[in-house]
C-alpha cells in the first residue's frame, strides 16, 4: 500500500529542508576569511544528522519505517542544524588552544570590542579546561592569525557587561535569548577573557 500523496509530498519537502540545512552547516563557515573551521560537537551532529535524515526521506525506495524514524528525529536535528548555521552568520573568531589532554583545540567564539581591547566569554570550566589564562595562543580574526594572551576575568560586573555587549552585537544571541536558548544575563558559571597582544607584537 502506497503512502498518501500529501504525506509523501510533505516528507519530501522536509527532506529537501534537511538536506539544504545540512549543507548550510558546512557552507556557512566559508563566509569567514582564513582557515576553514570544521564543525564539531553539536554543530557537526546537526550537519551530518540533517543530511542523513534528509536523504532517507528523499530516497524513493526508503522503507516506510525509516521515513517515520527520520520524521520523528527531524526536530532535534533541525534545532542543532539551525543553531549551528545561525551562530556562524555573524562574526566568529577561532582561538587555537590546547585541552587538558594536550591535544590541539579550536574554539569558535563570538567576540566584542571595547576601548580596553577584544573580549570573549565562555563557561569557566571551558576556560580552565583549555588553560586560557596568561598563555600565548593564536587568534584567527578577519582572515588574520596573530598571537594573543587571554586574561581571565571573573568579576561579575565585568562578566555581565561583556555578556550584554555580546547580546547587543549579535542578532542570533538576542533571538536565542528571546526563546530561552541563550541566557539574557551572564550566569554565575561564566567568565570573560580579554585578549591582549603578545609581548613584542604590535
Amino acid at each position: 500500500m502506497t503512502e498518501p500523496a500529501s504525506k509523501s509530498l510533505a516528507q519530501n519537502g522536509l527532506g529537501i529542508v534537511l538536506v539544504s540545512l545540512g549543507l548550510a552547516v558546512f557552507a556557512v563557515r566559508l563566509l569567514h576569511e582564513g582557515a576553514y573551521a570544521m564543525p564539531r560537537g553539536g554543530n557537526l551532529f546537526g550537519g551530518i544528522g540533517a543530511l542523513v535524515l534528509g536523504i532517507a526521506l528523499l530516497a524513493p525506495k526508503a522503507p516506510r519505517g525509516l521515513r517515520r524514524v527520520a520524521v520523528v528525529l527531524s526536530p532535534i536535528v533541525l534545532f542543532f542544524g539551525l543553531y549551528a548555521t545561525m551562530a556562524e552568520l555573524e562574526e566568529v573568531v577561532s582561538l587555537y588552544a590546547t585541552n587538558s589532554a594536550g591535544e590541539p583545540a579550536e574554539l569558535r567564539l563570538w567576540i566584542i570590542d571595547r576601548e580596553d581591547g577584544e573580549w570573549v566569554g565562555m563557561p569557566r570550566t571551558k576556560a580552565i579546561e583549555h588553560a586560557l589564562d596568561g598563555v600565548e595562543i593564536e587568534l584567527l580574526r578577519r582572515g588574520e592569525t596573530r598571537c594573543v594572551v587571554p586574561v581571565l576575568h571573573e568579576d561579575r560586573e565585568v562578566v555581565r557587561t561583556i555578556h550584554a555587549l555580546k547580546l547587543e552585537k549579535y542578532a542570533v544571541a538576542r533571538i536565542s535569548a528571546s526563546i530561552g536558548l541563550y541566557p539574557n544575563e551572564a550566569t554565575d558559571a561564566s567568565v570573560s577573557l580579554r585578549l591582549d597582544e603578545c609581548a613584542g607584537t604590535s
